[in-house]
């Protein structure tokens, strides 16, 4: 069977195929068609935790088995990293393995591009990225490949100069500039609030892509009741994403949420107007992940890959 390493999945898969499948494994998961289980976590606080992400759709079961350890660049080590297992629903046979770090960055960029098309009051105007890490770099390669200009700020300013300078955008001045332009994509470690209470501006957009695990936040609880709040999937968001602190604290209730699957198939609103604010909570779901490692089985056969022999 094929691996696709991390340079593999780049070349198998663009970001605009990324958005093309993740776009369409909304819809389908929002119909029912594909099915997955919330993340299970084995914690080792406060270095980082593991994620055990199953799912079944499209003729395909997928197991990613992935770790978040914010602190690992420091030490010359990537945040994310892991395994997808691809199998074939109707025998169970596993037909390929991927590495999870570059799935994950494509995927989260297509989210949030999909997220900001979707719910964003301006759509063609400038969307600036917060956190120019890997999955903020995919975020804002996305982003371009939709023919939109894109800001970028991080707390390492050579960073977010690189990033700038790969997809054609500018770096904002500021921190402050940033969290404050029409529509923003927050892709940091989560371990602070960039949005305090009341902060968000009338009509402003946000997706906030970086609190996908316990005690983690972007955002104020109290900010998110200002808004209309979307997320990618409630069982998942409501216990380990952006959503728990106030679904804790009783000020957000299932009611309150819509999920970006449902807007997409044209079963739910959307943004109601101009100058209502926006909030998209994404927490990373693995039909996302099976969506881009379909994508990229379809072009192994062009790809000269390593092949593995489990036998």
């Amino acid at each position: 069977m094929p691996f696709f390493g991390a340079g593999d999945v780049r070349r198998a898969v663009s970001p605009s195929a990324a958005y093309d499948a993740v776009r369409e494994a909304f819809v389908a998961h929002a119909h029912g068609e594909w099915t997955m289980q919330p993340k299970l976590y084995v914690t080792n606080y406060p270095a980082g935790d593991f994620r055990a992400m199953p799912a079944l759709g499209g003729g395909h079961a997928l197991l990613k088995w992935v770790t978040s350890f914010p602190d690992n660049p420091a030490r010359g080590l990537p945040t994310v990293t892991g395994l997808v297992l691809l199998s074939d629903a109707e025998t169970g046979m596993l037909v390929a393995v991927l590495d999870a770090g570059a799935v994950t960055a494509l995927r989260t960029g297509a989210a949030a591009a999909v997220s900001v098309d979707a719910l964003a009051a301006d759509t063609g105007g400038e969307v600036v990225i917060v956190g120019a890490g890997v999955n903020g770099a995919a975020a804002a390669r996305t982003l371009a490949a939709r023919d939109r200009a894109v800001g970028v700020w991080d707390v390492d300013a050579e960073r977010a100069s690189a990033v700038a300078d790969e997809v054609g955008g500018r770096v904002a001045a500021s921190r402050e500039e940033a969290l404050a332009a029409d529509a923003v994509v927050t892709v940091t470690p989560g371990r602070e609030v960039l949005f305090q209470a009341g902060s968000l501006r009338a009509g402003q957009h946000v997706s906030l892509m970086g609190a996908d695990g316990p005690g983690k936040a972007e955002i104020a609880v109290a900010e998110l009741g200002r808004g209309h709040v979307f997320c990618d999937d409630w069982e998942q968001a409501s216990h380990g994403g952006e959503l728990a602190a106030a679904v804790e604290a009783d000020a957000l209730a299932r009611a309150d949420v819509t999920e970006l699957g449902l807007v997409l198939a044209g079963e739910a609103p959307g943004r109601g107007s101009e100058n209502e604010i926006t909030l998209f909570d994404s927490t990373g779901l693995v039909i996302q992940d099976l969506a881009v490692a379909k994508a990229a089985l379809a072009r192994a056969s062009e790809l000269d890959l390593p092949l593995l022999d489990l036998a």
